[in-house]
């Protein structure tokens, strides 16, 4: 082969690869540069990813999450109840959350409820034939807590026939043990009844009204049992303390039939609410220097009503083993938000009677035998309710002084 073929055949081999080698070329450096941004896409993207991961996990510490429902998602997490009935039968009513669980998922809130002891029991005795006849009955919006013991029987039924037309859900905490005896009630039958020997209503409160489980109800009516009611009705009070916008209140005490032991919580007839009284009170004077109990901002714990937002905070006040209550009245200008001389108040246009009737009482084994033993009981309670006061005010103090970041705004 002479060498201008073989010239002619290099040309030849050159002009048919050549091309084909710079498409080769470009498309593997233009892949490579779509794979490069690619990845940088797909790691930018992941570093977002992991980003929001990590601060979602921090938004999540910082929430209040309960053991039992980390490993749950928030959405299937119930954290309210109510003691509305429900039936074993019929159609199911299918209702949206409320806005109390939609809110409180949402808030990460943990509310852990009392263990109740094995020596308390509740029941209700009837249940309605479906969850729609209870919808058609509607639901209960307030809820009425006595304490009761058999002895009271005729002033509780009154108690609670003034109550029963109303949206109410009835229970009655026996601390005598004495269930079956209010069976041939009307109502009986549809309250909730909750007993446990010589206990008061805060010990039963504390352990059977945590907000979780009443968050439906709009007020919480917590009342002794020797309570008069001619001159009340709970729808009118009702209407009152929505109109002034009190969330701590009490109907006024009968000052002709009443054992009153603040001036402050007697019936002004010229009025329809008060929130406060200019007397002197012992070695002080209620003027308009003084805005705290028990002048004003206050009511006492006979017949206290609270809203559903105040009874929360009021309930965390409790102490467990403090079960006379004394001392929470001092501190209920705390659980109102704004301004407690404006948002407790005494309804006087609807009022009650306080006839005192002293019914709790210790056992009798200690009992001097040349002593009665009513007056003996009644001294013993009362020995224990000025000890447990001393005991709660001593422990507010504590409390205040420790907790640096706690403001008093009074």
């Amino acid at each position: 082969m002479s060498q201008m073929e073989v010239s002619k055949r290099r040309r030849f081999l050159l002009f048919c690869f050549l091309p084909t080698t710079i498409l080769v070329s470009g498309a593997f450096l233009l892949g490579s540069v779509i794979i490069a941004t690619d990845y940088k896409e797909r790691l930018s993207g992941q570093i977002a990813i992991n980003a929001t991961k990590i601060a979602g996990a921090k938004v999540c510490q910082a929430h209040c999450r309960p053991d039992d429902g980390e490993a749950l998602p928030r959405g299937i997490v119930s954290r309210t109840s109510d003691l509305d009935l429900r039936s074993l039968r019929g159609p199911l009513i299918r209702e949206a959350a409320t806005k109390s669980q939609s809110t409180m998922a949402a808030d990460g809130v943990c509310n852990k409820i009392s263990r109740v002891p094995d020596s308390v029991w509740v029941s209700r005795s009837t249940q309605p034939e479906s969850d729609l006849t209870l919808k058609k009955r509607g639901t209960s919006t307030n809820l009425l807590a006595i304490a009761a013991g058999i002895k009271q029987k005729e002033s509780v039924n009154k108690i609670v026939t003034k109550f029963r037309s109303s949206d109410f859900v009835i229970m009655l905490f026996h601390y005598d043990g004495m269930v079956d005896d209010w069976r041939d009630l009307e109502w009986s039958s549809q309250a909730i009844h909750v007993s446990a020997m010589d206990q008061t209503k805060w010990w039963f409160a504390k352990r059977f009204l945590h907000p979780d489980i009443i968050s439906e109800y709009d007020y919480i009516f917590i009342w002794d049992e020797d309570i008069g009611v001619e001159h009340f009705d709970v729808g009118k009070y009702l209407s009152i303390i929505k109109e002034e916008e009190l969330k701590i209140s009490q109907p006024a005490l009968d000052p002709n039939n009443s054992v009153v032991h603040h001036l402050l919580t007697l019936r002004d007839s010229t009025s329809k609410v008060h929130r406060r009284i200019h007397k002197r009170l012992g070695v002080r004077k209620c003027d308009g220097n003084i805005t705290g109990p028990p002048c004003s901002g206050w009511v006492e714990i006979m017949v206290p009503v609270f809203s559903k937002a105040a009874w929360r905070c009021a309930w965390l006040m409790i102490q467990n083993d403090l079960i006379h209550g004394w001392g929470l009245d001092e501190l209920l200008g705390y659980c109102v938000k704004g301004n407690r001389t404006q948002n407790i108040g005494i309804v006087d246009q609807e009022y009650v009677a306080h006839h005192a009737v002293p019914t709790l009482g210790g056992s009798p084994k200690d009992q001097p035998r040349w002593f009665p033993l009513k007056i003996w009981r009644e001294m013993n309670v009362m020995k224990r309710c000025f000890y447990e006061l001393r005991i709660f005010r001593r422990r507010r103090h504590k409390a205040v002084q420790e907790d640096e970041c706690w403001v008093d705004p009074y």
